[in-house]
């Protein structure tokens, strides 16, 4: 099969499409024909080496860990997928070697659901690692409820903009900071939009002058220091791109129930992935250069595999 691998540590530079033999079927395993696998900023930073610390790399290495696709085969001891199911999977392993940037991939049936009806593959793709980080996020650490108002700082991109919406599905108001040329697709989805910068506070506090229920950090840059000026007495908060004293770092967790959720909210309308750019697969360098750099579009960037 064809797929992407890198050899050694760094940058986009470091990817090429070759053929790698066809992965091996589990007792517990699905054997999936990948339709299409998203991208996400963890690839750049493991395939950088910046996760040396705390996982082993077996070169070659396949990035990648969200995909979506056809079964073709399931392992001896699988009952609840069959040949020519269409799934969505988290397929994150302990260490870094099988990933989803290839045309196949044996994934744990544990790290599968059904592909929402109504998304299309790039789509399906995009809503596994984003969705679980934003539901997460919003549902188990912040614990957002009906009536409450959240900031969430990067909410065009691919955590945020689910994030924001799961809040609103869930009677939040959410306040979104974000590029003036995202505020469009911000309004879109029911996210009051405020600029990222020296007016942030400002913004925040005319539309909500009490200040905010809870805070999540999608963007990084130092907005952190700012929490004490823009959360209410008692706030939340939590991040997926920083660290500081009293805030949550959250990282996603595979848990089926959760993903399985992402999927009944979009197939029920409620949420949308949005995709910002697609390339195909031997252009995977080139869809990692345009993730690295920021897209000028909201939105996941995806490979369409076939």
């Amino acid at each position: 099969m064809r797929a992407i691998i890198y050899r050694r540590y760094g940058g986009p530079e470091v990817l090429e499409l070759t053929d790698v033999p066809d992965p091996k079927l589990a007792q517990n395993g699905v054997l999936i024909r990948v339709k299409a696998a998203a991208l996400n900023p963890a690839d750049l930073a493991l395939q950088a080496g910046l996760g040396g610390s705390i996982m082993d790399a077996w070169f070659p290495v396949i990035p990648g860990w969200d995909a979506a696709g056809i079964v073709e085969r399931v392992g001896a001891g699988v009952t609840e997928f069959a040949a020519g199911d269409e799934v969505i999977g988290f397929v994150r392993e302990e260490i870094l070697h099988h990933g989803t940037y290839a045309e196949k991939i044996s994934a744990p049936a544990s790290t599968l659901v059904r592909k929402p009806r109504n998304a299309t593959w790039a789509q399906a793709s995009g809503l596994p690692l984003a969705g679980l980080t934003a539901y997460q996020a919003i549902v188990h650490t912040l614990k957002l409820t009906k009536g409450e108002t959240v900031l969430i700082h990067g909410a065009s991109g691919g955590v945020g903009s689910l994030a924001a919406q799961i809040a609103v599905k869930n009677g939040a108001r959410a306040i979104g900071s974000g590029s003036t040329a995202n505020h469009s697709y911000l309004r879109s989805i029911a996210v009051e939009p405020v600029l990222y910068g020296d007016h942030l506070v400002r913004d925040v506090r005319a539309i909500i002058p009490e200040g905010v229920d809870a805070i999540l950090d999608c963007a990084g840059r130092g907005v952190l220091a700012l929490n004490p000026q823009l959360g209410r007495a008692g706030y939340r908060s939590c991040s997926i791109a920083d660290s500081a004293a009293g805030v949550t770092t959250v990282f996603a967790r595979m848990n089926q129930a959760d993903l399985l959720r992402l999927v009944e909210l979009v197939e029920a309308g409620s949420l949308t992935v949005e995709v910002a750019a697609t390339y195909p697969l031997e252009d995977a360098a080139r869809a990692q250069l345009a993730l690295r750099d920021g897209g000028k579009k909201p939105g996941k960037i995806v490979l369409d595999v076939g």
